[in-house]
């Protein structure tokens, strides 16, 4: 089991920036590839970014390419999401997840452990 706890949401005006933080438990010693989702009211969970396990890969969709980063510390257990330029469209719940692979993964399906939840919100 790994346990992920995510931190670093809050409210930002539009074009600015925050830093999510999610911090892994548990059996992180096997490889696991890591990602951040998100959801808006009314919609479904969105692919924000994924990290390969050695963090040699990473994948964006367009609708944030060039504008956040994922990165991870396997010393710390810690996947980080750098938001730019942040848009009122970005405003969701931001979730972490993780999953035992060492291949980067876009779907929400694939990824078997998921934080709580962390909200941002962008106003304009």
């Amino acid at each position: 089991q790994v346990q992920l706890v995510e931190s670093g949401g809050g409210l930002v005006q539009a074009g600015g920036s925050l830093r999510l933080s999610c911090a892994a438990s548990g059996r992180t010693f096997t490889p696991y590839a890591m990602a951040w989702f998100r959801q808006a009211p009314g919609k479904g969970r969105e692919f924000v970014a994924a990290i390969r396990w050695s963090g040699s890969s990473t994948i964006y969709p367009s609708s944030v390419k060039g504008r956040f980063t994922i990165s991870r510390d396997n010393t710390k257990n810690t996947v980080y999401l750098q938001m730019n330029s942040l848009k009122p469209e970005d405003t969701a719940v931001y979730y972490c997840a993780a999953t035992n692979t060492i291949v980067v993964l876009t779907t929400a399906s694939e990824y078997r452990y998921w934080g709580q939840g962390t909200q941002v919100t962008v106003s304009s």
